[in-house]
C-alpha cells in the first residue's frame, strides 16, 4: 500500500502497514505490548527522540526508554485502557527533549494482535524550557571566568512567585471571598473541561467539593497554607481519579488538580501498614546516627528514590549528609560531605520552614505559566505552599551539575526550626504517588519527632552530669574561704567541667592553672584582653577558635585553641578560664566552599557550581566547640563564687540556696524526658480525636469501623506515653496501670454493652518498647472482642496481666461470647485483616509467644 507521506496516523489502520510504511508516516509509531516493552518503534519516533530502533526494542518503554511518561497523565491511561479491553485515548503531552522540548498529540490505542497496543506521537509544536532555563544555559555558554561572587545575590530570586508550575498538575487560583477564579496554569485542559476563568469553584468542581473548600479555608484564623484534600472523580479525567489539594494563602484559595493512579499496583503506593511499621523500626533507633540511618533506608523503601539522604544544617547553615541509603550501582555517594551554606540560600531555607516537602517528577520538564484575568494590582500568584510550584532554574541547574533528575526534599522541623532535610535523588525521572507523598512526609516527621527524643535525652543526660559536679564544687566552696583553693585542690575541681584539657583561675594578679593551659603570663594577658574587649553587660565569653580572636595567644593553640571564661565579680578582679586544645581536623566538602556560586551574565547573576568533587579543607586552631548551656553552668558557678569572694555575712544562706536551686533544676532536667512524653502523649490524643471526629462524618460502616479502629490503636500508644509522665523511671512503664486505663477508654468508645474486667499484677513495670507492642496487641484483642465474639447484645471481655519467670510478662483477654470456629486460622479476615497482621508484626517486635483457646469463650494469651 502507498501512503502519502503526510497521512495522518490515527486515521488509518496501523494494523495494516508494513514496517517500511510505517517509517513514511511523520507521526511517531511504537508498538507496545501490555507490560509496556517495546517490539516496533518507526523512523519518526527515532527522530524526535534521538533513539536507533535497536537501541530501544526489547525494552520498557514507561520506565526504561521513557520514564518521564510513567505518570497517571499517560501510564495511568495506558493500563486503565489494558485493564478495560478499551484503549482509545487521546491527549496533549510534552517531551523536554534537548535542545528543545516538544508538544505532541498522544494516541493510545489497541492493535488487532492480542497484547498488542499503539502510542502514537504527534507533534504539535517546539517549545522553549522556559525563558529563566534559556538564561541559566546562555550564562553558562558565556561563562569566561569562574570567580567567587557574592552569594546573597542568590537569596534575591523571588522563587515563591515563579509565574508557572510543574507540567504533572493543574492550578485554579479563586478569589478567597467569592470563589471566583481568577487565574489559572495554561494546561487546564488536561483535568478540566473548560476555561476557568472568571467561573466559581463549584462550576468546576461541583458544589460539594466547592461548599467543602469553602468551610475549611474560609473565614477569620485560617493559617496561611492549611490544606485541604479530597479525591473525585471528574467527567473530563478519562475515568482516573483526580487528587484535589487546596490551601489558602492571603485573599487566594489556590487549588491544585492532579491526576492520580486507579489502581495501587499500577504505581508505588506506600499504605498505612507501611508507614506504621517504618514509624515502629524509627522508633526503635536509639541513637541520633541509627535513626537517621533508618529514616534513610524506610523512606527510600516507600518512595523507590534511587538515594535517600538525611541533611542536617549546622549553626552557620552549611549542610552535612548524615545518612544515606541508595542502589549499589550508583557509584556516587554523598555520605559524610559538606555543604556550604549558599548552596541552599536563606529564601529557601525560609520556603523549607514554610512549606515542607517538595517533589520534582522530572528535572527536565517545561514549566506551565499561569494565566490571570487583570486585576488593580496585578499581584503575582503566591505559590509558597503550592506543591506543584515551579522550580528556581537555577536549583534545576544545580541537579544537572549533581546528575539526578528526579528529587524530592521534605523539611526535617524540631521544635518549630529547620534542622535539616529529608533529600530524595532519582537519575531518571521518578513519579511519586500522592498518598506516598503523604507517607514520606509523615516518616520525616516522626523523625524530627525522634530526633527531639534523642537531642533532648542527650542533652539532659551531659547538663545532668554537669550540674552534679558543680554542686559538688559549691559543696566545697560553702566549707572555705578560699575559692581558689575549693576550685582546684579537692577531689573535684574546675578541670573536671566541661571536658576541659585545661584550667584555671585569676585572682587579682595571681594565676592558679591545671592541666594544660598557656603560661601565667599569657593568662594574665588574656584575662587583660577579656575585660577591655568584654562588654560591660557581659560576664562570659566562650570561643572555639580563639587564636584567631586573639592573635598573641596563636603560639599556645595547643592547648587554648578554645576558651570559656567567665568573670566572677562586677570589678572583673577574678576570673575563672577553661581550655581546650586544637583538634587538628579534616572537612569534606562536596565541591571547593569558597567557590559557592559562580558569576553569570544577562539576567542571571550567577550560577551553580558545576563540581561536586571531593575537596578537603584541613582546620587548624580550632577546638571542639563550647555548648551555650556550658556558659551558662561557668556563670553560675561563678555566682556562687562571688558569695565567697566578697566574704558576705549571708555566705553560707546563698550557697545552701544556689545548692537547693541546683537540685531543683536537676529534678527540673529530670522531667525533661517526662515532658517529651507528655507532648507525645497530647499530640497522639489529638490525632486519636481527629479520626474519631472524622468517623463521625462518615456514613460507610466500614471506613466508620476503619477510623475507630485507627483511633483506638493511636490511644493505645498514647496511654503508653501518660503512663511514662506519670510513671518515676522515664524508662519504664507499669503495665498494669497502662492497660487499665486502656480497657476504660476501649470500654467507652465500644459503647453501651460492652465492658471489660481487668485483673492486673500491680506495680509491673516494664520497657517502653514491650509496654507499647503490648498495648497494640490488647487493643486488637479486645475490638475484636468486642466486634465479633457476641451475636447481637454486648458482653464482658475478661483481661489479665501479670508477671512470669526470668522478666516474662503474660497477658490474657478472653471473652464469654460465642467462641472461634475450628478452623479460625484458615478462615478467612472478618475485616481487613490488618488487626491481626499488626497483632503478628508486635509479636515479632518482642519475640512473643501468641496461644488461642476456645473455653467456650475465645480466650487469646500472650507471652512475652
Amino acid at each position: 500500500m502507498t501512503l502519502p507521506d503526510q497521512t495522518t496516523a490515527p486515521t488509518i489502520d496501523l494494523d495494516a502497514l508494513a514496517p517500511h510504511d510505517l517509517d513514511r508516516l511523520r507521526q511517531g509509531v511504537i508498538q507496545i505490548d501490555g507490560r509496556g516493552v517495546i517490539h516496533l518503534y518507526n523512523r519518526a519516533e527515532s527522530a524526535f527522540s534521538g533513539r536507533q530502533p535497536e537501541q530501544v526494542i526489547g525494552r520498557s518503554f514507561f520506565t526504561d526508554v521513557a520514564p518521564c511518561t510513567h505518570l497517571p497523565h499517560f501510564y495511568g491511561r495506558f493500563r486503565e485502557g489494558v485493564r478495560r479491553g478499551r484503549l482509545d485515548h487521546t491527549f496533549s503531552f510534552v517531551y523536554g527533549f534537548d535542545p528543545r522540548p516538544m508538544q505532541v498529540r498522544i494516541t493510545l490505542r489497541q492493535a488487532m494482535v492480542p497484547d498488542r497496543y499503539w502510542i502514537v506521537t504527534e507533534p504539535v509544536e517546539t517549545l522553549e524550557h522556559g525563558h529563566s532555563r534559556e538564561a541559566v544555559q546562555t550564562a553558562v555558554n558565556r561563562r569566561v571566568r569562574a570567580e567567587p561572587v557574592d552569594p546573597r545575590l542568590c537569596e534575591q530570586e523571588p522563587i515563591h512567585i515563579p509565574g508557572a508550575i510543574q507540567p504533572h498538575a493543574v492550578l485554579v487560583a479563586a478569589d478567597l471571598d467569592t470563589l471566583t477564579v481568577v487565574a489559572c496554569s495554561r494546561n487546564v485542559g488536561d483535568v478540566l473541561d473548560r476555561d476557568p476563568l472568571g467561573l466559581d469553584l463549584a462550576a468546576l468542581l461541583g458544589t460539594g467539593l466547592a461548599d467543602r473548600v469553602r468551610e475549611s479555608l474560609q473565614g477569620d484564623g485560617i493559617d496561611p497554607g492549611r490544606v485541604m484534600r479530597q479525591r473525585v472523580m471528574l467527567p473530563s479525567a478519562d475515568g482516573l481519579p483526580v487528587e484535589v489539594v487546596a490551601h489558602r494563602n492571603g485573599d487566594r484559595i489556590i487549588v491544585e488538580l492532579e491526576l492520580a493512579p486507579a489502581h495501587p499496583e499500577d504505581f508505588r503506593s506506600a499504605s498505612q501498614l507501611d508507614t506504621e511499621l517504618a514509624i515502629s523500626r524509627l522508633r526503635g533507633a536509639d541513637t541520633l546516627e541509627g535513626a537517621a540511618a533508618v529514616a534513610a533506608r524506610e523512606t527510600r523503601a516507600l518512595t523507590g528514590f534511587d538515594c535517600i539522604l538525611v541533611y542536617r544544617f549546622d549553626p552557620d547553615w552549611n549542610g552535612a549528609a548524615i545518612a544515606e541509603d541508595k542502589d549499589p550501582a550508583w557509584t556516587r555517594s554523598l555520605l559524610g560531605l559538606h555543604f556550604p551554606a549558599s548552596d541552599i540560600p536563606a529564601q529557601a531555607r525560609a520556603l523549607y520552614t514554610r512549606s515542607k516537602s517538595r517533589f520534582v517528577i522530572d528535572r527536565d520538564y517545561v514549566p506551565v505559566p499561569l494565566v490571570a484575568t487583570p486585576t488593580p494590582t496585578n499581584a503575582p500568584v503566591d505559590l509558597t505552599f503550592a506543591q506543584a510550584r515551579s522550580l528556581s532554574p537555577i536549583h534545576l541547574e544545580y541537579q544537572r551539575n549533581l546528575g539526578v533528575n528526579g528529587s524530592m526534599s521534605i523539611s526535617i522541623l524540631v521544635e518549630g526550626r529547620l534542622w535539616g532535610l529529608m533529600i530524595g535523588h532519582h537519575r531518571r525521572p521518578h513519579y511519586v504517588a500522592p498518598e506516598t507523598r503523604a507517607a514520606a512526609t509523615v516518616l520525616a516527621d516522626a523523625f524530627a519527632m525522634r530526633v527531639y527524643e534523642l537531642e533532648s535525652r542527650r542533652l539532659w543526660q551531659e547538663q545532668q552530669a554537669h550540674l552534679a559536679l558543680e554542686s559538688e564544687l559549691v559543696r566545697e566552696l560553702a566549707r572555705s574561704d578560699d575559692f581558689v583553693s575549693a576550685l582546684t585542690e579537692n577531689t573535684h575541681t574546675l578541670l573536671d567541667l566541661f571536658d576541659a584539657r585545661g584550667a584555671a583561675t585569676v585572682s587579682d594578679d595571681a594565676v592558679r592553672s591545671l592541666g594544660q593551659t598557656p603560661p601565667p603570663d599569657a593568662v594574665l594577658a588574656i584575662a587583660a584582653w577579656l575585660r577591655t574587649t568584654l562588654p560591660a553587660d557581659r560576664t562570659s565569653y566562650a570561643t572555639a577558635e580563639f587564636a584567631a580572636a586573639h592573635p598573641p595567644s596563636a603560639p599556645y593553640a595547643e592547648s587554648a585553641s578554645g576558651l570559656l571564661a567567665v568573670f566572677v565579680d562586677p570589678e572583673r578582679r577574678h576570673l575563672l578560664l577553661w581550655f581546650r586544645p586544637e583538634v587538628p581536623s579534616t572537612v569534606t566538602w562536596g565541591g571547593d566552599p569558597r567557590k559557592p556560586v559562580l558569576a553569570g551574565s544577562g539576567p542571571v547573576a550567577v550560577l551553580p557550581r558545576r563540581s561536586f568533587e571531593r575537596w578537603v579543607e584541613e582546620r587548624r586552631g580550632v577546638s571542639e566547640p563550647f555548648a551555650p548551656w556550658q556558659a551558662g553552668i561557668a556563670e553560675a558557678l561563678a555566682q556562687a563564687v562571688e558569695g565567697v569572694v566578697l566574704r558576705q555575712q549571708r555566705k553560707i544562706t546563698e550557697l545552701t540556696g544556689l545548692l537547693a536551686d541546683k537540685e531543683r533544676l536537676l529534678a527540673q532536667k529530670d522531667l525533661l524526658t517526662r515532658e517529651i512524653d507528655h507532648r507525645v502523649k497530647n499530640s497522639l490524643q489529638i490525632v486519636s480525636a481527629f479520626l474519631q471526629m472524622q468517623r463521625r462524618q462518615v456514613t460507610d460502616p466500614a471506613s466508620q469501623a476503619a477510623f475507630a479502629e485507627t483511633a483506638a490503636r493511636v490511644m493505645s500508644v498514647a496511654r503508653v506515653h501518660d503512663s511514662l509522665y506519670q510513671a518515676e523511671s522515664v524508662e519504664e512503664v507499669d503495665l498494669g496501670q497502662t492497660i487499665e486505663n486502656l480497657c476504660a477508654d476501649l470500654a467507652s468508645m465500644a459503647g453501651d454493652g460492652h465492658s471489660v474486667d481487668l485483673d492486673a499484677e500491680p506495680g509491673l513495670m516494664v520497657p517502653y518498647r514491650k509496654a507499647v507492642a503490648l498495648s497494640l496487641i490488647a487493643t486488637e484483642l479486645i475490638t475484636n472482642a468486642f466486634k465479633y465474639a457476641f451475636a447481637e447484645a454486648g458482653g464482658r471481655v475478661a483481661v489479665s496481666v501479670s508477671g512470669e519467670t526470668e522478666g516474662r510478662i503474660r497477658l490474657s483477654v478472653c471473652d464469654d461470647g460465642k467462641g472461634l470456629p475450628t478452623d479460625w486460622p484458615d478462615a478467612p479476615a472478618g475485616g481487613t485483616g490488618l488487626g491481626m497482621k499488626l497483632i503478628r508484626a508486635m509479636l515479632d517486635q518482642i519475640n512473643a509467644r501468641l496461644e488461642v483457646e476456645n473455653r467456650p469463650g475465645a480466650c487469646f494469651t500472650v507471652t512475652a
